[in-house]
C-alpha cells in the first residue's frame, strides 16, 4: 500500500541488485535552511561547531550517525531528540556503513557513504508498515537478494528503510529512481537493516532498532540524519 499523495513510477534498478547504495548519494539540498529567531539547542556530542551549525533549527529528530574512521565500515547510530534547549540521546547503535568508509564528494560505484547532513521524509520496506510515522510504501521491490561483501546473506536488508535524502527526488518512494543530480553521483542511500557486513553506500542497524526509528521518526519534528566520519563531523 502506498501512503502517497502522488504515484510514483517504480523503475528496475541496480539497487535492487546490489545491496543499497550503488553509490548514489541524496542532495544536500533536501533539508531546509536554518531559521533565525529561535534559540539553539545545547550541541550534540561529537559534532562541531560547522557541522551542528548545518542542523535547521525547525529540526526536533537527528540520527547521528558516527564512522569509527574515514576508510571504515563500522559505525554506530544515536537517535537525539529535542526537548526545548537540549538534545536528548537515546541508546547508541551499532552499525554498518559503506565498504571503504566515507566520501565528501560521493560517485556512484566508488562503495563509501556520503558524509553530510540530509532531510528524512520517506520510508518504505518489504515487510508492511510496522507503524511508521513517515510515508510508508512496501512493495516486492524491496528485494535483497545475493550476498554482501563478507559472503553473509543480504536476505531481509531491506524489510525496512528509510531514505536519507542524497540526490533523490523528496516526497516519493524509496524505490524511485529519480536522481536530480545524475546518475554519476550515484542514490539510494537508505537507512536500513543490517546484514552484519558493509554496505554498498547506506547505513544498517538491527531490525529492531530500523522499527523503533520508523515508530519514532516524525514529520511535524522535521528529522534529519547527520552522518560521516568522527573527524569530519568534529569540523
Amino acid at each position: 500500500m502506498i501512503h502517497r499523495r502522488v504515484a510514483v513510477a517504480l523503475l528496475a534498478s541496480p539497487l535492487l541488485l546490489a545491496g543499497c547504495g550503488d553509490g548514489t548519494e541524496a542532495r544536500t539540498s533536501a533539508v531546509p535552511k536554518p531559521e533565525s529567531g529561535t534559540p539553539r539547542p545545547a550541541g550534540i556530542p561529537g559534532l562541531g561547531p560547522h557541522t551542528a551549525a548545518a542542523i535547521p533549527e525547525r529540526a526536533e529528530q537527528v540520527v547521528l550517525v558516527q564512522g569509527r574512521g574515514k576508510d571504515s565500515p563500522i559505525s554506530s547510530v544515536v537517535l537525539y531528540e529535542r526537548d526545548d534547549s537540549v538534545w536528548e540521546p537515546g541508546p547508541t547503535w551499532p552499525a554498518h556503513n559503506a565498504r571503504y568508509g566515507w566520501s565528501e564528494h560521493h560517485v556512484a560505484g566508488d562503495l563509501r557513504s556520503p558524509v553530510g547532513m540530509y532531510g528524512l521524509t520517506d520510508a518504505g520496506g518489504l515487510l508492511g508498515d510496522p507503524g511508521s510515522r513517515l510515508p510508508y510504501h512496501q512493495s516486492h521491490g524491496f528485494r535483497s537478494p545475493g550476498t554482501g561483501f563478507e559472503g553473509e546473506s543480504l536476505e531481509g536488508s531491506f524489510d525496512y528503510v528509510v531514505a536519507v535524502n542524497y540526490n533523490r527526488q523528496v516526497g516519493t518512494s524509496p524505490l524511485d529512481w529519480t536522481r536530480p543530480m545524475g546518475a554519476g553521483r550515484g542514490g539510494g542511500i537508505w537507512l536500513h537493516v543490517d546484514h552484519g557486513g558493509p554496505t554498498h553506500g547506506c547505513v544498517s542497524v538491527a531490525k529492531a532498532h530500523m522499527k523503533q526509528l520508523l515508530r519514532t521518526l516524525d514529520p511535524a519534528r522535521h528529522p534529519v540524519v547527520v552522518m560521516g566520519y568522527a573527524g569530519w563531523l568534529a569540523r
